[in-house]
């Protein structure tokens, strides 16, 4: 068989050897979805605010010479001044110590509710979900009834029965919060448990807890941390509601919610500096994790990745 010389051939323009091939390199999902919330200046916004928050709640209380139980009755409802900066209340504490003071309270409910309702939704809801079967429908049935009844109610009424303080509201809350976490959870585990990945490993020998918790969940954890940012500002604003009701945390600790709820009056008094910054930073937290939410959602969307 005859070859056909190359001198019949020529290169039209530059040769391949001597060109410079640039490939734009290749980058992680979860490296692609920083670099796109880095881009969401609202969600970075989001980010920001409550990272100062956390420090104030940190810090706050050391940087005035007050404590937030101190009462000095002639110095009360003061407005803000220099010597307080957000003024005090009717019973002549400073407002700001009991801000911040609150900030870690509210902070740590709404966290830590969250947590809650992370773990057992996450567990409850993949369980059900790549089990299936008889288990998936006894587990899933036992959701649906929790989750027609009064997620308020429920929460008051064990607020009555155990006794009051930050453990009991935290038990309170995360006694159904983890129902939404667990339907969102099986969803994505029926949606992924049958894809080859998932094959290969329960062919290579992976039991079910390795593939569950190795392979499924963790492929899962875009909508799940989506879902974590969203819960914690209505963790936050539920802690406010029980305090509304008389339901907070016991004196003399201070939350948002219970500052509000004794500014309530000054709507008809006219000390509003009680009333407008727990409810100016309660505020700004619901809308620092709404935001950064949002971020996550867009940024972790497969359907936006170029």
């Amino acid at each position: 068989m005859q070859t056909v010389p190359d001198k019949l051939f020529r290169y039209k323009g530059k040769k391949v050897a001597d060109e410079q091939i640039h490939d734009k390199p290749s980058i992680s999902f979860w490296k692609d979805a920083f670099i796109r919330l880095r881009q969401n200046k609202l969600a970075m916004t989001g980010f920001a605010l409550i990272v100062l928050l956390i420090t104030m709640a940190i810090i706050g209380p050391f940087l005035v010479p007050y404590s937030y139980s101190d009462q000095t009755l002639l110095d009360s409802n003061l407005p803000p001044s220099a010597e307080h900066w957000f003024g005090t209340d009717d019973l002549g504490r400073d407002i700001f110590a009991r801000t911040w003071v609150g900030a870690r309270i509210s902070l740590f409910i709404g966290i830590t509710a969250v947590l809650i309702d992370l773990i057992v939704g996450v567990i409850w809801g993949g369980i059900a979900a790549y089990k299936g079967g008889k288990t998936d429908e006894v587990m899933m049935r036992i959701v649906d009834v929790l989750y027609g009844l009064p997620h308020l109610l429920i929460t008051i009424l064990l607020m009555v029965v155990l006794k009051p303080g930050l453990v009991t509201i935290i038990i309170a809350m995360a006694a159904t919060g983890w129902i939404g976490m667990a339907r969102l959870v099986r969803g994505e585990i029926l949606r992924l448990k049958g894809s080859e990945f998932v094959l290969a490993s329960r062919v290579l020998g992976a039991n079910f807890f390795r593939v569950l918790f190795k392979h499924l969940i963790p492929n899962s954890m875009g909508p799940i941390i989506v879902s974590i940012t969203l819960s914690v500002p209505g963790a936050i604003f539920a802690e406010a509601t029980l305090s509304f009701l008389g339901l907070g945390v016991p004196v003399p600790l201070a939350s948002w919610g219970t500052m509000t709820a004794e500014g309530l009056v000054t709507l008809l008094t006219g000390e509003i500096w009680r009333l407008f910054f727990p409810a100016l930073f309660i505020s700004l937290t619901m809308f620092a994790f709404n935001v950064l939410g949002d971020g996550l959602r867009d940024a972790l969307d497969p359907k936006l990745r170029k």
